[in-house]
């Protein structure tokens, strides 16, 4: 080996690679808002936003302005104090500058700027700046204007006064740089979501959204203008609404502590249904792997409502009421603020402060017990909810225990129409969940058995929207499923135990089919959630057209998953005989095409399911499978026209 090839091997400090500012950010972006698909892109929106809400959680902001404008960019304005305009003291250029170009710069860490905030910790405005194709600042302070522009992070046009103004705030504009982005077309319903979301969480802040990307058929563009002066309140009611549920207590619970440090908040509301919803936030960051804040909440609740149970003789003083029981039913939001936030778990959304448990835990204690003495009513008509809970649990586990008793949730016990796989790791297996026995017997003889396990499922399935646990375990569909995935349901479930790491539905591409998805997929959700919030739920896309020339050799046809990839195939193969039969189900396909088009890995197309935002998916599972007959109707008739090639 000679010295040139000798130096190539070497590894010294010259091989050490020091990507200098928002360099880092370009070469790295999915460290800093999570990844650049569609939801990295509305990321960005999110952290411009959230300064100018750091702004209102000081006082010093009432109106957000978030334009979506036609040349793809996005501005966001507010009426607040602006960023300061003289020369920073460490960095020797504009603080504007600094703000937009250097990592952790702020006025959040120390000194009296902001008391609370979120956001991304200070690198918000230069994250944005990073990943932007460009951004057009404009800074009212004082009584003085001042401009700049960025060019993919760099100074573009530098840093001016361009006069005297009467107006105060923060005007930022935006374009998502494309070079960086999968996607860079904002979608106004995430953006109004989250915004609403916001509105709710800081009562009397006024969030506008435009969409001026294209005008409506009477000149206007669609907007939406927030303001929640009842804060959380008003956010227990919308969900509450969205649900289509019948509350229990109509006037909803509110209570608030507040010391120097702290700050908190809960409001809550219970309904008609079976289901749970709880939403709790830290400095406006929705904490969706909980946290203190939510321990010391719910360990208050039950304590309370067990208190008040036993006290009016309602409860015997051997009876007690679970964690479980009293929270069926309730739709509820608990939202804090606190000085030096500490974010844990693995996204980093579970709040860690240990003294929060106490101050939340406190103050739903004394609140909750204060308004049951003034309002007993209500607090009978909880506790009753709550018994009613209490009995059905109970129904649930005698059920669970006779179903265990004839051996069907054993370890040992699997289903008689399982066809299992030979590999035994999670990690590399996959269960089909297939409709029909047809098409089970199909993907049973196409699998690859060293790796692909096939349950064919029989019966309807129940909707678990409109029944609680005990009927679950009765079910002939349900049952079978449990059986196989062999984690558990509801208080039982324990991820680790899970079988297979895919569960695949598999059903027909028709009506029905899409019935039978939902269907499952309401039970997953409803009792194991956890598999779908964690990646493991797909959807098999078996093909609508065999496409195919009369006379041609076996092998020849081609599958066709929509209209328009028919037309294709027929183009392609001479519109002279060639046929295209539509497939009214699985089971008409053989072993060897269910293979080929649905399940072999290396050609097959799977769909995950996701839950990108919990409270929408909450609401339209309501919508669309709980009691309620109305609203069903209208969301149906208000988007009928966008359902395509629909079979009835």
């Amino acid at each position: 080996m000679d010295n040139n090839q000798l130096q190539e091997h070497v590894y010294d400090e010259n091989q050490i690679q020091v990507l200098e500012g928002l360099e880092a950010v370009r070469k790295r972006p999915g460290m800093y808002i999570g990844s650049t698909s569609a939801k990295g892109l509305h990321h960005l929106v999110y952290e411009i936003v959230d300064n100018s809400i750091d702004e209102a959680l000081a006082g010093r902001c009432n109106r957000i302005e978030v334009k979506l404008l036609p040349d793809g960019s996005v501005s966001v304005q507010d009426d607040g104090r602006g960023i300061p305009s003289g020369i920073h003291p460490k960095m020797g250029i504009p603080t504007l500058e600094v703000v937009y170009t250097v990592l952790h710069a702020g006025g959040k860490f120390g000194g009296d700027g902001y008391k609370f905030s979120g956001g991304l910790h200070g690198v918000g405005a230069s994250v944005v700046n990073a990943l932007s194709e460009w951004v057009e600042i404009n800074n009212c302070h004082e009584g003085r204007r001042y401009t700049e522009r960025f060019e993919r992070g760099f100074v573009a046009r530098k840093f001016r006064e361009e006069g005297e103004t009467d107006q105060h705030g923060l005007y930022c504009r935006f374009k998502p740089d494309p070079e960086i982005f999968e996607e860079t077309v904002f979608d106004y319903e995430t953006l109004l979501k989250r915004l609403r979301e916001q509105a709710f969480l800081n009562a009397g802040v006024n969030i506008l959204i435009r969409d001026e990307r294209e005008a409506l058929e009477d000149g206007t563009y669609r907007e939406d203008d927030l303001c929640y002066e009842g804060g959380i309140r008003s956010f227990v009611e919308y969900i509450n609404e969205q649900k289509h549920a019948t509350v229990v207590n109509p006037d909803i619970i509110y209570m608030k502590s507040e010391r120097e440090d702290y700050v908190a908040e809960v409001a809550l509301q219970y309904n008609d249904s079976y289901n749970e919803t709880l939403l709790t936030f830290a400095n406006n960051i929705n904490t969706l792997e909980g946290g203190t804040h939510e321990i010391g909440f719910k360990t208050a609740l039950t304590k309370v409502l067990n208190d008040y149970a036993h006290k009016n003789n309602i409860l015997k003083d051997s009876e007690k009421l679970s964690g479980e029981d009293v929270r069926e039913g309730i739709t509820a939001v608990v939202s804090v603020k606190l000085t030096e936030a500490q974010f844990e778990g693995q996204t980093k959304t579970k709040l860690g402060n240990s003294d929060m448990r106490t101050f939340v835990y406190t103050l739903v204690c004394d609140k909750l017990a204060e308004y049951f003495e003034e309002n007993p009513t209500v607090g009978r008509n909880i506790i009753e909810k709550s018994l009613a809970a209490s009995r059905a649990r109970e129904a649930a586990r005698k059920a669970r225990e006779a179903t265990r008793r004839k051996g069907l949730l054993e370890g040992s016990s699997l289903p008689g129409k399982l066809a299992d796989c030979q590999e035994k790791d999670a990690v590399l297996t996959e269960l089909y969940l297939v409709e029909g026995d047809s098409a089970g017997g199909s993907a049973k003889q196409g699998r690859n058995s060293k790796f692909q396990a096939i349950l064919p499922l029989r019966g309807k399935v129940l909707n678990v929207e409109k029944t609680r646990l005990d009927k679950v375990y009765s079910n002939p569909s349900l049952l079978p499923i449990i059986q196989a995935l062999g984690c558990g349901i509801g208080e039982e479930f324990d991820i680790s135990k899970l079988r297979y790491g895919k569960i695949i539905i598999m059903a027909d591409a028709d009506v029905d089919g899409a019935h039978i998805r939902i269907l499952i997929l309401t039970f997953l959700f409803r009792h194991m959630r956890k598999l779908i919030e964690e990646g493991h739920v797909y959807f098999a896309q078996p093909p609508l057209y065999k496409v195919y020339k009369k006379g041609s050799k076996p092998g020849s046809e081609k599958y066709a998953f929509s209209d328009a990839e028919r037309d294709k195939y027929i183009e392609e193969l001479g519109t002279t005989n060639v046929e295209a039969d539509r497939y009214k189900g699985l089971g008409e396909m053989d072993a060897e095409q269910l293979w080929e088009t649905t399940m072999n890995p290396e050609c097959r197309t799977i769909l995950r399911a996701t839950i990108e935002d919990a409270v929408v998916c909450d609401e339209m599972f309501s919508l669309l499978m709980g009691d309620k007959v109305e609203p069903r109707k209208v969301f149906i008739e208000e988007n009928a026209k966008f359902a395509e090639n629909l079979d009835i």
